[in-house]
């Protein structure tokens, strides 16, 4: 850690000479950006690497990256020849079952083994860099789970990426784990999703048909965004929602069902349109536990006959207590406000900001430097803890496409997303380190942001 002149001067410079050595023109493989600078001028391993939020996909027909694959292959090509890098560190929504066309049945009546497979084909190029990597071993690679790969086993995961580290808390065989590299104790990497009311592991909590689920609403929300980007409508076509009436503003419970209710609301009429029969059975599950299909009104909030704001998947789920039963089940230290949880599922500074609430600030966490995914939007940023000392937040973006619901348009995907972080020591001392966000544009590393 250094002060706020040396900073500025260190990122200036070191902008300088990265973008001196790597222009759009050159070969990325042939230079390999990850060697070009060292803070330590040492061919040493050091360097840690962090990407989330791959996702993916099972079919390139709805798949959230199919425009980013090579480059994404490109990327983890120049990981496996760089001499500096130690580690690769996976950081949540490698594989996705979540984001699935409502209709389709998710393992297409075979099991979760099958899917897996069938990933990997789909996305062949990825999986051989990744499994190159492994096979090297010169660089460690680690997979943290994510909540869109919550429902995965280890020895599922292990079929896809067969030797791969796998960080998993200890007693929850799901998809929640916190990862701190070797060598680097004061490094904390997660995905971020323990902290979400949407997307963090919610046990017995959606359906009496289905006990022993621990899939939360946000499942529900992926699958139908999911129809409204593969059978796209317009906000004028699709199917109207309507804000339920709160008629008991002082029992707490009903008042955070109205917060719940105000969000889908948002989702349904600003980011995601769909124009099905809210009251068909449309979303065919067939994972977690699930074996029914059901209707959107099945997740949607509903003034009862008495007035009262009910729910047919999730009702029980909305009490302080309730919420603080989950957050224990997920392993968070410090417990959250209810309401701030459900609001912070969309103001996604909630969640960055638990980066200083459960680690910075608590006493019981050594860690200076935190790394989440989930969000999707790449950031880095710093803190001070209790102590006065400088802790740094980043989040590790995504790589997905951009979607666009008018399929006639085009974008450029190549300078979009494809996002990650690089950690490394300061000159060798590896109680200073400096923490570095980049963009993949073009195939090469642009530098946006640097914190030491």
């Amino acid at each position: 850690m250094m002060n706020k002149t040396l900073l500025t001067l260190s990122f200036t410079t070191l902008l300088c000479l990265f973008n001196s050595c790597v222009s759009k023109d050159d070969d990325p493989i042939g230079t390999n950006p990850f060697d070009t600078i060292s803070v330590s001028n040492n061919k040493i391993r050091d360097k840690v690497v962090i990407i989330s939020d791959l996702h993916l996909g099972n079919d390139i027909t709805y798949s959230e990256n199919v425009k980013h694959l090579a480059r994404l292959q490109e990327f983890l090509t120049n990981v496996k020849k760089s001499s500096t890098i130690k580690e690769l560190v996976l950081g949540g929504d490698i594989f996705d079952e979540w984001y699935v066309p409502s209709r389709t049945n998710t393992y297409n009546n075979g099991t979760q083994a099958d899917f897996i497979r069938k990933t990997v084909v789909t996305n062949s190029g990825v999986f051989k860099a990744l499994n190159d990597i492994i096979s090297e071993g010169k660089i460690k690679l680690t997979y943290v789970p994510g909540n869109h790969d919550m429902g995965f086993t280890a020895e599922n995961v292990n079929i896809g990426l067969p030797g791969v580290n796998q960080a998993r808390d200890s007693g929850n065989k799901w998809g929640v784990g916190t990862y701190s590299p070797i060598d680097y104790p004061q490094i904390a990497i997660e995905h971020g999703h323990r902290y979400d009311f949407f997307a963090n592991i919610t046990p017995g909590g959606a359906d009496n048909d289905a006990p022993n689920t621990i899939l939360p609403p946000g499942y529900f929300f992926a699958r139908i965004a999911a129809n409204s980007f593969t059978n796209p409508t317009t906000p004028e076509e699709s199917t109207k929602v309507s804000y339920v009436s709160l008629t008991n503003k002082n029992d707490a419970s009903q008042v955070s069902k109205s917060i719940y209710d105000s969000l889908w609301v948002k989702v349904l009429t600003g980011v995601i349109y769909v124009d099905d029969n809210f009251s068909e059975p449309i979303i065919n599950t067939g994972i977690g536990n699930f074996t029914k299909s059901y209707s959107i009104n099945d997740i949607l909030p509903y003034n009862d006959k008495d007035g009262s704001i009910k729910m047919k998947l999730y009702d029980n789920l909305f009490t302080q207590a309730a919420w603080e039963e989950r957050l224990v089940y997920n392993n968070v230290p410090v417990m959250t406000n209810i309401d701030e949880a459900i609001n912070g599922s969309l103001d996604t500074r909630f969640i960055d900001k638990q980066s200083a609430v459960q680690y910075f600030n608590n006493d019981r966490s050594p860690c200076r430097i935190v790394i989440f995914g989930h969000t999707h939007k790449p950031d880095l940023w710093t803190f001070d803890n209790d102590r006065g000392e400088k802790c740094i937040y980043a989040n590790s973006g995504t790589w997905e496409d951009k979607k666009m619901r008018d399929k006639s348009q085009q974008l450029d995907q190549d300078n979009i997303n494809m996002n990650y972080i690089v950690v490394s020591p300061i000159k060798g001392d590896k109680k200073h380190l400096q923490v570095a966000l980049y963009q993949y544009e073009y195939g090469n590393p642009i530098l946006k942001n640097l914190q030491m």
